[in-house]
C-alpha cells in the first residue's frame, strides 16, 4: 500500500508535529506533503524525511510570517499532487484535510481541532491581539474560509479526533463522526 502523509505546515514544533513524527515511524517510506517547511524551526528528524512542499514555499517570508497568506492555503493544499497513493493520512488543525485525492484513495484525517481561528473568531482575535487592519479584513475572509473548511471536510473518508472535545467539534462544524485516538505522549517527559 502506497501511503502519503499530509500536514498543514511545518514551520513550528508542537504536539501536531510530534504526531506527524509518530505517523512517519509507522509509515517510514511515506513522503510528507505540506504547504511550507522551515527545517530550522522543527525537529531535526524531519530533515531525514521526504518533505514535499506546495508553491507557497517560494513566497517571501512565508515560513516566518504565514498568517498574511491565510487566503492562499486552500489553493496550496488542493494543488498538491497525491495521485498514485492508496491512502492519504492527513494531520490537520487547518488546511491539511483539504487535499484532493482520487476517488479510490482512502483519506483519513487525524484532526487536532477544526480551525479554531475560523470557528472561534472572537476568542482568536482577542488572544492574538490583532491590529485594526486585520480586524477589518478577517471577517470577510472568515466566511469564505468556513465554507471551504466544511466543503473540504467532505473529502475525508474517516476522521480521527485527538480527544472527545475535538470529536464534538468535528460533529458540530462538519456533521461528521470521529473515532477518538489520543496523540502519542512521551512518558518520560
Amino acid at each position: 500500500m502506497k501511503v502519503a502523509l499530509v500536514h498543514d505546515y511545518l514551520n513550528q514544533m508542537g504536539g501536531a508535529e510530534r504526531v506527524v513524527l509518530a505517523l512517519h515511524e509507522i509509515f517510514p517510506d511515506a513522503p510528507i506533503y505540506t504547504s511550507i517547511y522551515d527545517p530550522q524551526r522543527v525537529d531535526p528528524a524531519f530533515q531525514k524525511m521526504d518533505i514535499r512542499t506546495s508553491f507557497m514555499q517560494r513566497l517571501p517570508m512565508v515560513t516566518k510570517h504565514h498568517q498574511p497568506y491565510l487566503p492562499i492555503y486552500p489553493f496550496a493544499m488542493e494543488s498538491l499532487d497525491l495521485r498514485g497513493f492508496d491512502m492519504v493520512l492527513s494531520s490537520s488543525s487547518a488546511f491539511g484535510k483539504g487535499v484532493i485525492t482520487r476517488p479510490e484513495t482512502l483519506h483519513i484525517c487525524y484532526c487536532h481541532t477544526p480551525m479554531r481561528w475560523c470557528w472561534n473568531y472572537d476568542e482568536y482575535v482577542e488572544r492574538e491581539h490583532l491590529g485594526k487592519m486585520a480586524r477589518r479584513v478577517l471577517p470577510f475572509l472568515i466566511t469564505a474560509l468556513r465554507s471551504w473548511d466544511q466543503t473540504s471536510a467532505m473529502r475525508v473518508d474517516h476522521f480521527i479526533a485527538n480527544s472527545p472535545v475535538v470529536a464534538e467539534r468535528i460533529q458540530k462544524y462538519y456533521r461528521r463522526d470521529a473515532v477518538v485516538i489520543p496523540p502519542p505522549v512521551e512518558a518520560g517527559r
